[in-house]
């Protein structure tokens, strides 16, 4: 029993642990859990040996009271045998003989009785082993259902860590990014523009001045050509 109460105890102990606590207390909550799982899985697999072998002792008690109990009814249907002999014999006049067979039913009375006896001793074992055995099974229940919680909740901070890192890329990435207002890139880029602009619609009037410079001293050279050619018509003898 000191051993069944030790397993019992431990089972207990480790369904009633708060995982999140534990969880908030560990400098590495993903290490502590992997350790947990590992823990757990060495218990659970402890705990269903232990539970396995009481199991086991409590079935041979079961059988050793139902031996004892078919004894013991074999056992009175033998007394019962020899008793009725023995009224049989006695009402014959064998008299002697008819001791003989009440003396054969005290001894399988005897016997009934002892066999009743061991089963009266066994009855509660067995009854208080069920017991044990039904809080095992109940305490292991409790052991893999925080197995799979433990589980779950690795599962959910693996999740939630990968997550956070994906976060910590993409702040990382747009921190790297130069932020600046990009209208402003745009407006010094439009200046420049207008800037090349200018400088071609100024060449452009250069150009357009020199060419009618050009045909301004071209009209002038025709003027002087006419006047010379008039002055010359005026100078000719008639």
């Amino acid at each position: 029993m000191p051993a069944q109460q030790s397993i019992l105890g431990r089972i207990a102990q480790l369904a009633r642990a708060n995982i999140n606590n534990l969880l908030d207390a560990a400098e590495d909550p993903q290490l502590m859990i992997d350790q947990m799982i590992r823990d757990y899985t060495d218990n659970i697999q402890e705990a269903e040996a232990a539970i396995a072998q009481t199991i086991g002792n409590l079935r041979l008690m079961e059988e050793d009271v139902h031996e004892d109990e078919k004894a013991a009814a074999e056992w009175g249907q033998k007394a019962k045998a020899a008793s009725a002999k023995a009224d049989q014999m006695r009402a014959a006049g064998q008299t002697t003989d008819a001791d003989k067979f009440d003396n054969l039913a005290r001894l399988a009375l005897k016997k009934q009785i002892d066999f009743e006896q061991e089963i009266t001793a066994l009855k509660p074992t067995v009854e208080s082993q069920t017991v044990v055995v039904d809080k095992l099974r109940s305490g292991l229940d409790g052991m893999k259902g925080k197995l799979d919680e433990l589980k779950a909740k690795r599962d959910e901070l693996v999740s939630r860590e990968r997550l956070a890192e994906a976060q910590t890329q993409v702040q990382d990435a747009l921190q790297s990014i130069d932020i600046t207002d990009p209208t402003s890139e745009l407006g010094r880029f439009e200046d420049k523009i207008r800037r090349e602009e200018a400088k071609a619609r100024g060449a452009a009037e250069l150009a357009a001045s020199t060419l009618d410079a050009q045909f301004e001293s071209l009209e002038e050279a025709e003027d002087d050509t006419e006047i010379e050619a008039r002055l010359a018509e005026l100078k000719s003898p008639l």
